[in-house]
């Protein structure tokens, strides 16, 4: 059984010139290690949520996993902490993919990853999905609206994958890695294809957050924050469009904007628009 993410405690608030008892949410932090093959992989701190998902997501972005089949077995200790994962792969073949530097081109352009398995796993986007500005607008409000745990404590990010139609799944963590990789166990365990997919968050894009969505394998990637000038170098070579500051009837498209098509505008953008 999963434990809950949030627990109200009692406190002491300083408001109105006085110091006031009462009580309030906060989030939950739970180590998660995780033991591939008998070795112990990592260790991620993360909400006590969609454990198996995170673990699956987690792995495939590390290039432990590459498909459902490869997990032979996922056992869970939650008391403890503990998840014991056994692959069809000799995880000794692969330590380094979590340990060692390189600096490597990205797609033979001039951006650069800081990790070996980012420079292997990071795909450059095959998507064919367009988008409506409305599309985009509608799913930073669903995300806005499944948010009740970030505002009852502060303390989570909030994610989301969808098809900017009938398919829409929602994630939250304390860590936005987690988030995202919850999402992408999510589609793991039931076979749902990404490359077709959209992920919403509510946080920064960052260069990291960004070649975790090039590792998920989506196209686009929206945020109500601001991306970095990384992220925006990585989305242009990855081929993955990025819009931030989707607030209320408003957002930034920073690369590839030919996927977003305003219907109600005889405009069009080509894809050196925004490059």
């Amino acid at each position: 059984m999963e434990q809950d993410i949030r627990y109200n405690q009692p406190i002491i608030r300083y408001q109105g010139g006085q110091l006031i008892e009462m009580t309030d949410d906060y989030v939950t932090e739970f180590p998660l290690t995780v033991n591939v093959n008998a070795h112990e992989f990592a260790t991620v701190i993360c909400s006590p949520n969609h454990i198996e998902e995170l673990i699956l997501g987690f792995l495939a972005s590390e290039g432990v996993i590459m498909k459902r089949d490869d997990l032979l077995q996922l056992e869970l200790d939650e008391q403890r902490g503990y998840a014991y994962v056994k692959i069809n792969k000799d995880i000794q073949q692969l330590n380094y993919l979590s340990t060692k530097r390189l600096v490597a081109s990205c797609c033979g352009k001039s951006r650069e990853f800081y990790f070996q398995n980012d420079a292997a796993i990071a795909k450059t986007s095959m998507t064919t999905i367009r988008v409506t500005p409305q599309q985009i607008l509608h799913m930073m409000a669903q995300l806005q609206a499944h948010s009740e745990t970030f505002k009852a404590t502060g303390g989570l990010h909030n994610a989301a994958i969808s098809d900017g139609k009938d398919f829409y799944v929602h994630r939250q963590d304390i860590g936005r890695h987690n988030a995202l990789d919850k999402l992408y166990g999510y589609c793991i365990q039931r076979h749902i294809s990404v490359r077709n997919k959209i992920l919403i968050f509510s946080g920064r894009i960052s260069s990291e957050i960004l070649i975790k969505a090039a590792k998920i394998g989506v196209g686009i990637i929206i945020s109500k924050s601001a991306p970095t000038t990384l992220a925006v170098q990585l989305a242009k070579d990855l081929n993955i469009t990025a819009v931030g500051f989707v607030r209320e009837d408003r957002f930034n498209i920073y690369s590839h904007p030919e996927r977003v098509t305003d219907t109600s505008s005889s405009r069009t953008y080509n894809n050196k628009t925004a490059q």
